[in-house]
């Protein structure tokens, strides 16, 4: 099978469409022919390397996916044979007081897609089967594949971390971003009034569709002074940031007294500052969240299924032309997510 890896790091020549063996078939597991795999920055993080994280290489790329069952293993009891599906993006134990409490998230021995192991962005996936979900039926294999890591992350900040509540004001950054689009969804559906950024305005009306009430182009004008015309004043109950330094400063002075902010990411830094006074006498929160539980997969499924929540699609890439993909997601051109499909 034909497999996107990474020998070593660098820029987008490092990536090569490699022939590989297609995974033998286990007890417990599935293969799955990988119909779309959907990037993410991640992607480009693990191409580049991380500092101080060790990626296992050669790897596959890619954590999210959506496929068809090409052979269910022995003691696969949920799926069969031809069956659609969506693949969750990491894996744990499953015997750890974290695993069995629900929070696998949660596991020493936690394991996402194409950073820790082999990824998604292959024509066949080994998965086991308590990584498999019934891929809704509204959506293409394509739209599929860019759910579950965005909005398991935007689930995780603002409905598990920040607990969201109807009437509250919430700041999303960077909005035209997969988790950024994902994180307006999650926040309207639980009655939340929005305000976005971007730095495209070509943008806003799309941000706008996806429910958001106000956006500011973080480019043009300052966050924190557009946050307190809009809110009279008050800040932002919570704020969901991802960007990282470029934001932190603004990010924090958006927030209201007893605001909370959560940050999955640091796309743009991660050494940043904190005025501890202000942290304390506003009696603010500052929360870090990565990824979230399986079970909340279901749950983000079920809505997608009912039209409640939806896929932000931009733009399909064969695997052959993974280079031009790379530079594509670099220039953040995009409105949602990157697919890359087999070729």
């Amino acid at each position: 099978m034909k497999a996107i890896r990474i020998h070593h790091h660098g820029g987008p020549e490092v990536l090569k469409i490699d022939d590989i063996d297609v995974p033998k078939v286990q007890p417990g597991h599935a293969l799955v022919r990988v119909k779309a795999a959907a990037m993410n920055h991640m992607d480009l993080w693990v191409r580049k390397g991380l500092p101080g994280v060790k990626i296992p290489l050669p790897i596959i790329l890619g954590c999210e996916a959506a496929g068809i069952i090409e052979n269910a293993g022995p003691d696969v009891r949920r799926f069969k044979n031809g069956d659609e599906v969506v693949i969750a993006p990491s894996t744990s134990c499953g015997v750890c007081e974290a695993c069995l409490a629900g929070n696998d998230h949660y596991c020493r021995d936690y394991k996402i897609y194409g950073e820790h192991q082999d990824g998604t962005e292959c024509e066949y996936k080994l998965v086991p089967e308590c990584n498999l979900l019934p891929k809704p039926k509204n959506l293409s294999f394509e739209e599929a594949a860019t759910i579950p890591l965005t909005f398991l992350t935007a689930w995780q900040m603002l409905v598990e971390k920040a607990q969201v509540q109807s009437g509250q004001t919430v700041l999303i950054l960077a909005a035209a971003s997969g988790v950024g689009s994902a994180g307006v969804q999650i926040a309207k559906l639980f009655g939340a009034r929005v305000i976005a950024t971007a730095s495209d305005e070509a943008k806003f009306p799309k941000i706008q569709g996806l429910g958001a009430d106000h956006v500011v182009n973080h480019r043009k004008q300052d966050i924190a002074e557009e946050v307190r015309k809009l809110t009279d004043k008050r800040g932002v109950d919570v704020v969901f940031e991802h960007v990282g330094a470029a934001t932190w400063e603004k990010s924090l002075k958006s927030l209201a007294f007893g605001g909370k902010l959560v940050t999955c990411g640091a796309t743009t830094g991660y050494d940043v500052k904190i005025d501890l006074r202000h942290l304390f006498i506003k009696q603010q929160q500052i929360l870090g969240s990565t990824m979230g539980s399986k079970a909340s997969l279901f749950r983000i499924l079920r809505l997608v299924s009912e039209g409640k929540l939806f896929p932000v699609l931009d733009r399909i890439f064969p695997f052959s032309q993974a280079q031009e993909a790379h530079l594509y997601l670099e220039k953040g051109s995009q409105m949602g997510k990157v697919v890359l499909i087999p070729s």
